[in-house]
């Protein structure tokens, strides 16, 4: 299984290839699935941490409209805004709204704070803390519940995970869950490193849940650094693309999306299509 996570926070600057406007993210997103994308994520242009902290649903609808007229039901989610000082009903209101136009695939959720810092040339640079507390989690899984939606769980730190299991033990999760396990590039001062003992120590704890899950490196490159096949290896899926990826040169989404489905066929684990990845997750 592959996640296309296509835009984020990546500027046209820092590689022109990132699909910005509505017209770039449908081209971008049909052209991902071509090359073996079974997910999509974008991003629009309002920001994870500050003002507004409130998002619009319409910049999403309009790209994901066009793009079901040519690939139905294509799994895709949002992102929320993580600014602490507003509620959770405030940050998550266009993943609503988005439910109530009939204009939702996949729901998602940060399970828990991050304290985020990169590694700049004078030392770490701190970044505002962003995320979920866990009262905030509890009320996102609740709503997830009561949608029946597929759902996106964000780990950025083992803690993520300790309160998203707790959930799956006590049968709060959704049914249809999907762990997107993220490690912290070389700049990004979080989460565990994309090394196998960095693996090691998640797939310890998910192992015998039965949960479907997926790596991704923020900041860093999930392929070059080996992690993607060693998720592989392990039975796990792949997140690539150009909100996380800091690697040589300025690749395409779907030339990196082509690599991921090459690699999943060499190790007898090619990409799963879109009409299939329901059954594949989830059974």
């Amino acid at each position: 299984m592959i996640e296309a996570a296509i835009n984020g926070s990546t500027s046209k600057e820092a590689n022109p290839n990132v699909p910005r406007t509505v017209e770039e993210i449908v081209a971008t997103a049909l052209a991902c699935v071509d090359a073996g994308a079974a997910i999509v994520h974008n991003h629009n242009d309002e920001p994870n941490v500050g003002e507004p902290s409130v998002h619009s649903a319409d910049p999403y609808e309009a790209a994901w409209s066009q793009i079901w007229e040519t690939r139905p039901g294509l799994l895709m989610h949002p992102t929320t805004s993580g600014e602490r000082s507003s509620a959770i009903a405030d940050r998550f209101s266009h993943i609503v709204e988005l439910h109530q136009r009939g204009a939702l695939t996949m729901a998602t959720a940060d399970a828990g704070c991050l304290s985020r810092a990169f590694d700049g040339p004078e030392g770490p640079l701190a970044l505002p803390v962003f995320g979920n507390s866990a009262a905030d989690v509890d009320q996102v899984f609740g709503w997830c519940r009561e949608a029946d939606l597929p759902l996106h769980v964000s780990i950025f730190e083992p803690g993520f995970l300790r309160l998203t299991l707790a959930h799956h033990k006590a049968r709060r999760l959704p049914q249809r869950t999907k762990i997107q396990l993220y490690f912290g590039g070389p700049a990004a001062l979080f989460g565990l490193p994309p090394t196998q003992a960095g693996l090691n120590a998640y797939v310890e704890m998910i192992s015998d849940t039965g949960l479907p899950w997926m790596v991704g490196v923020p900041r860093g490159d999930v392929l070059g650094s080996g992690l993607a096949e060693a998720a592989l290896r392990a039975g796990g899926h792949v997140r690539v693309g150009l909100e996380d990826y800091a690697g040589q040169g300025q690749p395409t989404n779907e030339e990196l999306v082509a690599q991921a489905a090459d690699l999943g066929a060499q190790h007898g684990r090619p990409p799963v299509g879109v009409d299939d990845v329901t059954a594949a997750l989830w059974g």
